[in-house]
């Protein structure tokens, strides 16, 4: 059978332009000689639609579109994830389902079985799971119709499940010849390969061809990287969608596939996944440019990178902001970075409005001695100069702090940490080096100086990081046990690390809890988001 895949990106509450995305994918893959289409999860509403899910008006708008689907289909029949109410009290009023539209019509429904409440999932607030799974008949032959999750809980794959049942079994137990996948699920380091290897067991266990197709795009911290895939019984790849950008391709599931298949480096699928963060934020929240502070240092030097890649080169404003403790090669290397991308590039010192914050304070400092107030002082100038811009010239701040940086609050409240969006606010410094490497591979775009020199905020004389923190190399692996990992203090100390070191990284984690999360938030921000989650990219409203 061939299987047309809609590897494709969907806005959150813009129904009308997810249904015309739809059906012009719809059209191309049948054009290309699909049999049967898949379109990824909830792609009628976007992913994830969080607390819109409790808007009747929501709901309503999502079944419409997909009655305004379904009349728009031909005799090869497509398959979506859509929002349907759950006739069955008692219960939860919703379910995460698919829809298989054709002639014109919806002919069948199903819905998720398995709901994820780990990670960055919260499906069991609002959905009612399926408790039966039943093989579609298509051509004389079953169809295993499975949505995401339903697909993650192979036996021989996870030493530790977390759910009883496992639909695709159910379904193969009922004579289902084929696995289709519907998805939406999200990127992390590493998970393009993770997946691949859970798909490919579970092909191979069950002994039928599989498909998977997956959402690509990005909607506020949460990044969908594509790459479905199409598996004969063995488990080898017969086709791979593309990495972090939209794709239809159709693929044969009696083909004979591939045994052995690579994907790009860390770093390339790194950068790919920022760049694509960074666009999708953007035009999603209906900006086009954006603006950010060029130091001279690594970090603002890979976000305008990363920015330039994401929106044009004409779409980004770098602005350097000398005070007195400014070095000269930072604004030599600022002003290169910029040349090397074309980005627009501006200097707008900010002492002389630091030396009449300072006249205003005199009095009221004059018993005490200069500390972190006037380091702070400046910072907040930097973020108020470039919130004018914003508001002056409609484009969006990028702050440009790490996760390291971030997880000791080694950065100013309302200060570097003004902007709409961190794009690095989840990558450690010592993978910010990996990348700006990897970028320079070929010929300097990041300046050597900025990737070489010793890292330093220059608010006070002759000041490094590592004046206030352990080196990145040891920071970042405490931090990767302790935040990523959940190790404990003591677990951390047992593999070597030094027990006060450990101890002064876990209190500065703890203590500065009270600078990332938004104020009017009430979610963790451990693993730290890139995004602020108050923020919506749904034009719904």
């Amino acid at each position: 059978m061939k299987i047309g895949f809609l590897q494709l990106n969907s806005t959150v509450g813009d129904f009308t332009a997810n249904v015309k995305k739809l059906v012009s994918g719809y059209d191309q893959a049948v054009a290309q000689g699909a049999e049967f289409v898949l379109a990824p999860e909830l792609f009628l509403c976007g992913y994830p639609p969080r607390d819109l899910l409790l808007r009747d008006d929501f709901i309503e708008a999502n079944l419409a579109a997909l009655d305004d689907a379904a009349k728009k289909t031909g005799p090869v029949p497509l398959c979506l994830g859509f929002v349907a109410k759950n006739p069955d009290r008692p219960g939860r009023a919703l379910r995460n389902a698919a829809a298989i539209l054709q002639n014109g019509k919806i002919v069948w429904r199903t819905a998720k079985c398995l709901l994820p409440t780990y990670d960055v999932f919260d499906e069991d607030r609002y959905f009612e799971p399926a408790k039966a799974i039943a093989p579609f008949e298509f051509k004389g032959r079953k169809l295993a119709i499975t949505i995401c999750e339903d697909i993650w809980n192979d036996e021989d794959f996870w030493p530790d499940r977390l759910y009883r049942r496992d639909p695709v079994k159910d379904a193969v137990s009922q004579g289902a010849e084929i696995i289709l996948n519907i998805s939406a699920s999200p990127w992390h380091d590493g998970k393009e390969n993770v997946r691949l290897e859970m798909l490919r067991r579970v092909a191979r266990d069950e002994k039928v061809p599989l498909a998977q197709v997956n959402l690509v795009g990005a909607n506020d911290e949460l990044i969908f990287d594509g790459h479905s895939v199409a598996l004969d019984a063995r488990g080898n790849v017969i086709a791979l969608g593309k990495s972090f950008a939209e794709d239809v391709f159709v693929a044969d599931l009696g083909a004979k596939g591939q045994p052995a298949i690579s994907f790009p480096p860390r770093e390339a699928q790194i950068f790919s996944a920022l760049s694509l963060g960074i666009r999708d934020y953007v035009r999603k929240c209906g900006f086009k440019s954006v603006i950010l502070g060029l130091s001279g240092g690594i970090d603002s030097a890979l976000t305008a990178v990363l920015a330039a890649d994401a929106l044009g080169k004409e779409n980004v404003l770098g602005v350097a902001m000398p005070a007195r403790y400014s070095s000269e090669g930072s604004l030599t290397d600022a002003e290169a970075q910029a040349k090397n991308l074309g980005i627009r590039y501006e200097i707008l010192p900010i002492e002389p409005v630091f030396l009449a914050v300072e006249e205003q304070l005199r009095n009221v400092f004059a018993s005490l001695k200069p500390d972190q107030t006037e380091e702070n002082v400046q910072s907040r100038l930097r973020g108020t100069t470039l919130m004018a811009l914003s508001n002056k010239f409609n484009g969006l701040v990028l702050t440009t702090g790490n996760k390291s940086e971030m997880a000791v609050g080694y950065c100013t409240l309302y200060g570097d940490m003004n902007g709409a969006l961190a794009p690095l606010a989840d990558v450690f410094k010592t993978d910010i080096y990996k990348i700006a490497r990897w970028i320079n591979r070929e010929r300097e775009i990041i300046p050597r100086n900025s990737i070489d020199k010793p890292p330093s905020a220059e608010l006070r004389p002759n000041q490094k990081d590592q004046d206030s923190l352990p080196p990145y190399e040891t920071l970042d692996a405490i931090l990767d046990l302790y935040v990523v990992k959940n190790l404990s203090r003591e677990q951390i100390i047992k593999k070597g690390f030094d027990a006060a070191m450990v101890g002064d990284v876990l209190n500065k984690i703890n203590f500065t809890e009270y600078k990332r999360p938004c104020r009017w938030s009430s979610h963790a921000s451990l693993p730290l988001p890139s995004a602020c989650r108050c923020s919506s990219s749904a034009v719904f409203w």
